[in-house]
């Protein structure tokens, strides 16, 4: 609906593999990632200069949304396309005159718990158009919200390439009655020497400790936190308000919602031109890639399904979330006790009657988790060379919540080497179930903005779903199921959108009908 336009890519040049460098690559990955860099290339945003306005740049209250009529015209009916043109303007009521800002659009009706992610396309001219299927017959309201303003995205993309090491981890050295603790990173600066490589033999994946003074490499104890270490710009901070130009409404230009008649008998709706990758309906997840979602509601039906099934959840804290429901809400799943610290894990849960393991495990470093064994601290695609796989093995993956921080490289060389370790389990175990859950929009907080945006979260979204395209996984769109959902964006979503996931998750373990894996449909 536009011309290509110019865009930037708001990230470092991929380097050479032998260079300490946060962009870096391996030579046969170096094509493959600068494709998946040009493919979230954002449009450009303008500069933003130390002593800049607020005035000149995006306001949502000054902004307006319009619902076009429907094509054709007539009434709207189940399967139609609605489309909503937004204009975007400045504090001054000035049109903006180019695009980048970050906007979410949802079409909701709360009296039937319904909802559908918009799409919205970006003119580069100040005007963007929102774009939705309409899936339930009644009524429906248009929601348009503006995330950031694009000024923003140009402070969001700039803290990335000067800071990319603000995120920072600690590890505590021992021997006998000698303890140092150091920094340790991705990539840390400084001559080889002076530096504890444990880049990862089969994965490469890069870490680094700066060398303890009177201990050796060998005694390294823990991983941990450090914590974020960044000079931000005290003025840019008003681009970044609660309530005035992050996460706020947009007002609608006239009527803001439409009625929806049932679908037209000659057919010529089409429910999936704008591809959402699902809708909620009765507050129950809607699946449009073929999928007939199950409604687990009991923990007999639960248990049923996960009968004689092995179940591994490998990632962060947004798939432990999967664990915690499952063991919370199946009683005869029984949580063993490794003695694993915190909320690091790993976990196990049993149910010896019905022959049920279900097992949690962080990925490696990068991780912000609170002090773990640095044994403990291992990458998913070395932990799935071990997975033997087969008809009653489920694999749920979720890496991306602490990735955020980093360029972007970083973590297109995590997911390549998880895709290449799913790749051979396949090969393998071709009736394994690997499914990826995807990042989700998460609260707005101030002070973790310029670390754990939505935007950032949304760069890793789109990156997840191109390199996965093709392979034999099962992608489960967290990002769609949150921001098609009335309650509050949040980093761990609600216990009722983590239901939903869940049902998601079951519906291809056990799908009506039989086994029907298929290559991820997007």
């Amino acid at each position: 609906m536009a011309p290509k336009p110019n865009t930037i890519t708001p990230f470092g040049p991929t380097e050479p593999a032998s260079v300490c460098s946060f962009h870096s690559a391996s030579p046969e990955n170096a094509t493959e990632v600068n494709l998946l860099k040009e493919s979230i290339a954002w449009p450009e945003t303008p500069s933003v200069r130390p002593d800049f306005s607020l005035n000149d740049t995006s306001d949502p209250a000054h902004s307006t949304f319009t619902i076009l009529p429907r094509r054709g015209g007539g009434s709207w009916h189940i399967g139609d396309q609605l489309e909503v043109l937004i204009r975007v303007s400045d504090y001054r009521g000035r049109p903006r005159k180019s695009g980048g800002d970050l906007l979410y659009a949802r079409l909701q009706n709360r009296a039937v718990f319904a909802g559908v992610a918009g799409k919205v396309l970006d003119h580069r001219n100040g005007s963007y158009t929102a774009v939705f299927s309409l899936l339930w017959e009644g009524k429906a309201q248009v929601e348009v919200s503006l995330v950031h303003p694009s000024e923003a995205i140009t402070v969001l993309a700039k803290v990335t390439q000067e800071y990319p090491d603000r995120a920072y981890f600690l590890s505590v050295f021992r021997s006998g009655s000698v303890t140092e603790t150091v920094t340790c990173n991705v990539c840390l600066k400084g001559p080889k020497e002076k530096l504890c490589n444990y880049t990862d033999l089969h994965t490469g994946e890069p870490w680094f400790c700066y060398k303890p003074k009177k201990l050796t490499c060998d005694n390294r104890i823990t991983h941990s936190k450090g914590g974020f270490s960044f000079k931000p710009e005290s003025n840019e901070n008003q681009l970044f308000q609660r309530g005035v130009n992050m996460k706020v409404s947009i007002p609608s230009s006239g009527p803001s919602s439409i009625d929806i008649l049932p679908k037209l008998k000659d057919g010529t709706s089409d429910i999936v031109k704008t591809k959402p990758a699902g809708y909620y309906y009765q507050g129950a997840w809607r699946a449009l890639d073929g999928t007939t979602v199950r409604q687990f509601n009991n923990a007999s039906a639960r248990t049923q399904c996960l009968k004689g099934k092995v179940v591994h959840l490998y990632g962060d804290s947004t798939v432990r979330q999967f664990f915690e429901f499952l063991t919370g809400n199946t009683p005869d799943l029984k949580k063993f006790d490794l003695k694993s610290p915190g909320k690091a894990g790993p976990y196990m849960a049993l149910d010896y009657k019905n022959n049920i393991l279900l097992t949690y495990r962080c990925h490696g470093t990068p991780i912000l988790y609170t002090p773990m064994p640095a044994i403990e601290t291992r990458h998913i695609a070395t932990e799935l060379r071990t997975v033997a796989g087969g008809p009653d093995t489920v694999i749920v993956i979720s890496v991306w919540a602490h990735f955020t921080s980093f360029p972007i490289e970083v973590y297109i060389r995590r997911l390549l080497n998880i895709k290449r370790a799913v790749v051979q389990l396949l090969t393998r175990a071709p009736d394994t179930l690997v499914i990826i859950r995807t990042s989700n929009p998460k609260g707005s907080v101030l002070s973790e903005i310029r670390t754990s945006s939505d935007w950032y979260a949304l760069q890793c979204y789109k990156v997840l779903r191109e390199i996965f395209k093709g392979v034999n996984v099962q992608l489960l769109d967290a990002w769609e199921m949150c921001l098609a959902h009335h309650l509050p964006h949040s980093l761990h979503p609600q216990p009722a959108i983590i239901k939903n996931m869940i049902d998601v998750v079951l519906s291809h373990t056990c799908p009506l009908g039989g086994k029907s894996k298929g290559a991820t449909k997007q």
